[in-house]
């Protein structure tokens, strides 16, 4: 037989087979972040420099981290709303606290920002716990609960601060976890990577991340296998305000101030990368360095729009429609991984 008149495999079809199986696997992030990379360095000769990718990494770490809690919240079934609250919280009850001990001890600048971070961290930690306390022991919906906390919270940050930002801070605070450098990398980033890190060894490597993603998968099939599904939805929460007052803490660094309008958009900005990442929307399925990635993706969206002279407003709309396509995907990968489920 001749071998000109043997069948040539179908180039187009095997392509599709292969881009079919990395969506599957990986979900849109890859698909998003190519063509984010190529519109963007089309509209503006500055995206691609050196400088403004390390620029972008050192804006995406607030958000990095804030979207790692939210991948607990979600990886449960769940999600939370008020991690911008949290944020603030976190941001106003630190350098308040900061500005009073700092009054009383003007010689000790690191017992001043240590107490600080403390108290800044416990007022985050409330938060989680109260979430926590309505989903996992009075079966609240994630929804109505967080959503109430968060108009609660920043109406507390509004009367601690009077709508007036918060300033007096030693200057060591900013000087090292808002400016600082660690070996020639940025502080900021360090805490990023060792929390990253941290949230990559807890849910691959610990009985804890097991059962977060089994209690998301079929809550009931994890009660009766012995799990104990409140704890787990109770440190869901606990963990997700942990890494938002984190963030918090180190936005308030990087401003100099105490902010009571800190992170307000940064709930849908990060249940948008956590979705684009791949987390789905049902729960039981994450994966930390896709977060990582897809909270860069949000971030690199973000600074593209700014090279390119897009204004805020436009930005916001631009955010809305990548929620949008990004649960979309989630719905056609999990027909994909489930077939027959409509």
């Amino acid at each position: 037989m001749n071998p000109a008149s043997l069948p040539v495999p179908n180039a187009p079809a095997r392509l599709l087979g292969v881009l079919r199986d990395v969506f599957v696997r990986l979900g849109v992030l890859p698909f998003m972040l190519a063509g984010a990379f190529v519109v963007f360095s089309l509209m503006s000769d500055q995206f691609l420099t050196v400088q403004n990718l390390v620029n972008l990494l050192r804006q995406s770490v607030y958000l990095i981290l804030v979207s790692l809690g939210q991948m607990l919240a979600l990886v449960t079934g769940g999600f939370d709303l008020s991690v911008g609250t949290v944020m603030a919280l976190t941001s106003v009850v630190s350098a308040l606290a900061m500005q009073h001990l700092g009054a009383a001890l003007p010689d000790a600048a690191w017992l001043v920002i240590i107490g600080g971070c403390v108290c800044g961290m416990l007022a985050g930690l409330s938060v989680g716990l109260v979430n926590g306390v309505g989903v996992a022991i009075f079966g609240v919906s994630p929804f109505i609960v967080t959503l109430g906390v968060q108009s609660i919270g920043f109406g507390a940050a509004l009367y601690l601060t009077g709508g007036v930002p918060v300033s007096g801070l030693p200057p060591e605070f900013s000087d090292l976890f808002g400016y600082g450098n660690l070996l020639g990398v940025p502080v900021p980033i360090l805490v990023t990577a060792v929390c990253a890190i941290g949230m990559a060894l807890l849910m691959s490597r610990t009985p804890i991340g097991t059962h977060l993603l089994a209690v998301g998968g079929n809550a009931k099939a994890s009660a009766l296998s012995g799990i104990n599904t409140r704890r787990v939805l109770l440190l869901a929460y606990l963990l997700c305000a942990g890494f938002a007052a984190i963030s918090g803490l180190l936005l308030t660094a990087r401003v100099e101030t105490g902010e009571a309008n800190l992170g307000g958009s940064v709930a849908l900005e990060s249940i948008a990368a956590c979705v684009i990442a791949g987390v789905s929307l049902r729960g039981g399925m994450g994966r930390v360095p896709n977060v990582v990635m897809g909270a860069i993706f949000i971030g690199l969206v973000q600074n593209g729009m700014n090279l390119a002279s897009v204004g805020s407003y436009l930005q916001m709309v631009v955010l809305g429609v990548l929620l949008i396509v990004a649960v979309v995907a989630d719905q056609l990968r999990h027909r994909l991984v489930v077939p027959g489920n409509h």
